[in-house]
């Protein structure tokens, strides 16, 4: 009897069919036609499980993604929000605004927007206006790549409902708005499938914290898309932290578009999940751009967070700089794959790259490659790589000014994360994350508090 081998990628596709066919999906006619071609290019990609070859995926295995059957979350939510506290779930702070989806679906009841400035859009898909549709409609999927990027086409393959955020022109938001995504335990594994886009208008600045939460140990797979475009002069802070179930998979693309003189820092943060991978692909559009890309991550245990970052300076007199640090134990891995790429005619370019790693432990393993495609002169580019042990001689000094070993590892490793930490421009937030690092290395190091 021959048995018919079925590839991951048909559960995804006979699920979208079943969706299209009974017009299960609320804006069918507005991302009909964006979730088709997604589907087509999904269809041919696949999952990018051969690795021989693919320095994209050299040393991130997803085989465990598509061999799952993972599901779509069932309709029903009320007894999954029973008891969300979504403010204290999330990393902001009480009187800011905040969009909140349990288990990929939009819960108005948990989420929290007033007092906005006029025509700030601040809302879910479902609730945008024929208006805000043809604005979304203009800009959705219009970064995102789909034809070489198979999670990209499996996140549009299944474009419903999302974030859509919208500032004017000459508008100054004070407090962040936050988005969140909790993830509870379901009696399937489930796939989740975020889909974020942002809109920041000339002289206007906006600070945005998106925010991947699992309340529970259970296994499911997050792929998220976050599109974020920043108008001339604009000032955009973004956020990201995760701290996701053990058992999860989650994976993001987040793509920037910078404008004339505009200014966009990201800090990404990673405490969660068992196999992590961020693309974040940023592009210089127009002259005078200056970027700040942040990241931190601390794994133990099996887990395994990959970062791959390319910067695209495609205007002459534009600036990035990119810092991110790891702290590694256990058995755990980290990839990061940075890429500055300078375009031909992109002259004064000033470009900076760095990666730290530092490992607890002598089984974890960190692999990081930092690369410059450069087709222009008169541009100044530099980038800084590292991989390492706690030093033993800062160890041996702090033990002979009479500190106990323990207290002696925590000031090195406070130490190392704390330039990333210190980066965040909002205090709040960088007194939580704060908290959260120094908790982790509590029990990791024995560090008291």
């Amino acid at each position: 009897m021959t048995q018919i081998v079925v590839k991951p990628e048909e559960t995804y596709l006979n699920i979208l069919e079943g969706l299209e066919s009974t017009e299960s999906l609320n804006n069918c006619a507005l991302f009909k036609d964006l979730r088709n071609k997604a589907r087509e290019n999904f269809s041919q990609l696949g999952f990018p499980v051969e690795r021989r070859g693919n320095e994209e995926w050299k040393y991130t295995d997803v085989a465990p993604i598509a061999k799952t059957p993972f599901e779509m979350p069932g309709s029903s939510q009320e007894k999954f929000i029973h008891g969300i506290e979504a403010g204290a779930l999330g990393f902001g702070k009480h009187g800011w605004n905040r969009l909140v989806f349990v288990n990929g679906q939009y819960e108005e009841k948990l989420s929290v927007i007033k007092d906005l400035p006029d025509n700030v859009q601040v809302m879910d898909f479902n609730k945008a206006s024929k208006n805000d549709y043809d604005v979304i409609g203009k800009h959705i999927g219009n970064y995102a790549d789909c034809q070489a990027n198979a999670f990209n086409a499996l996140n549009t393959s299944f474009l419903d409902n999302g974030v859509f955020i919208s500032i004017p022109n000459d508008v100054i938001i004070k407090d962040p708005i936050e988005i969140i995504f909790i993830s509870t335990v379901l009696e399937q594994d489930v796939f989740i499938q975020p889909r974020i886009l942002v809109l920041v208008g000339n002289n206007s600045k906006v600070s945005i914290v998106e925010s991947y939460v699992g309340i529970e140990d259970a296994r499911y797979f997050n792929n998220s898309v976050t599109e974020l475009v920043v108008g001339n002069s604009a000032n955009l802070e973004y956020y990201k932290i995760q701290t996701q179930s053990q058992k999860s998979f989650h994976i993001t693309n987040t793509e920037i578009v910078l404008g004339k003189d505009s200014m966009f820092s990201s800090m990404n943060i990673d405490l969660g999940g068992k196999l992590v991978r961020n693309n974040l692909n940023l592009l210089t559009n127009e002259e005078g751009s200056y970027s700040v890309l942040n990241g931190l991550y601390l794994v133990n245990g099996t887990q395994h967070v990959d970062n791959q970052v390319v910067i695209d300076h495609a205007k002459p007199h534009t600036t990035s700089r990119e810092l991110y640090k790891g702290i590694l134990d256990g058995k755990s891995k980290s990839v990061f794959h940075g890429s500055i790429i300078v375009r031909e005619g992109a002259y004064k370019v000033n470009a900076n790259q760095v990666d730290k790693n530092l490992l607890l432990s002598d089984k974890a393993e960190a692999y990081t490659k930092p690369a410059f495609w450069v087709y222009c002169d008169d541009v100044l580019c530099g980038h800084g790589a590292a991989c390492g042990q706690m030093d033993e001689n800062a160890l041996f000094y702090l033990r002979s000014r009479g500190i106990d070993e323990s207290s002696a590892k925590s000031l090195l490793t406070l130490a190392f994360v704390s330039e990333v930490i210190n980066s965040i421009g909002n205090e709040h937030l960088r007194e939580r994350i704060n908290n959260i690092v120094h908790s982790r290395l509590e029990d990791w190091l024995g560090i008291s508090s």
